[in-house]
């Protein structure tokens, strides 16, 4: 498995297993379209080259997400890179700081593309699939775990797009998942204090998924 992200908007340079030092001396054949390790690789695809598009003089700048600026929100979509790779190896996410810090302004698509590398590492073996996973808020079949950190990865790399003035080309297939995930993992009401999302934000039911995605979770598009 690979998940490193290549420069363009629809799809990381790599998708299948292999040996050697592409998959941390794993063998294995092509990843399956339902293999959730699959979304995830094109969800930071599309990320890392929206990380790629931030202008130096925009890392100030605020973003969808009001508690971070864009360089902050940098920090925390490689934290979730670590997470991810954390939970894989069965670590302690809790020991996982939210925030990567102590990378120059110059150096944050190849802390990405670095921290790509090691989940690509950490999920290699199929058989984590078939584990529970201990996260920070629940413990989850590693399928459902990869799944809502996939959501985050999109969710964020549109906040990411949205404050940097990037468009990138979605994957519907991707979003339409996450979508799916988040209707399911995130409830409608309650939110605020211990559920950490703004209520609802409505967009039409023909708007774009993207759209549908990120006004559940309470951004408005």
């Amino acid at each position: 498995m690979t998940i490193t992200s290549n420069t363009t908007n629809n799809g990381p340079s790599h998708l299948a297993p292999g040996t050697g030092a592409e998959a941390g001396g794993a063998p294995g054949a092509g990843l399956g379209a339902d293999d959730p390790r699959l979304a995830l690789a094109k969800a930071a695809a599309i990320t890392g080259s929206l990380i790629s598009g931030v202008r130096p003089d925009q890392l100030g700048d605020p973003t969808p997400c009001a508690e971070f600026d864009v360089r902050r929100l940098l920090g925390h979509l490689v934290a979730v890179l670590d997470r991810i790779a954390t939970a894989g190896r069965d670590g302690d996410l809790g020991a996982v700081p939210v925030l990567r810090t102590g990378v120059a302004d110059d150096g944050w698509r190849a802390a990405w593309d670095a921290a790509a590398h090691d989940v690509q590492a950490a999920w290699s073996d199929p058989a984590e699939l078939a584990k529970m996973k201990v996260l920070t808020f629940a413990t989850l079949p590693a399928p459902v775990a990869l799944a809502i950190y996939t959501s985050e990865v999109v969710t964020h790399g549109w906040d990411l797009a949205k404050a940097t003035g990037q468009e990138p080309v979605w994957d519907d297939t991707i979003v339409g998942a996450s979508l799916q995930t988040m209707r399911m993992a995130l409830p409608a009401e309650g939110r605020g204090g211990e559920i950490p999302f703004g209520p609802i934000v409505e967009v039409p039911a023909d708007a774009p998924l993207i759209d549908q995605l990120v006004g559940w979770v309470g951004r408005r598009p």
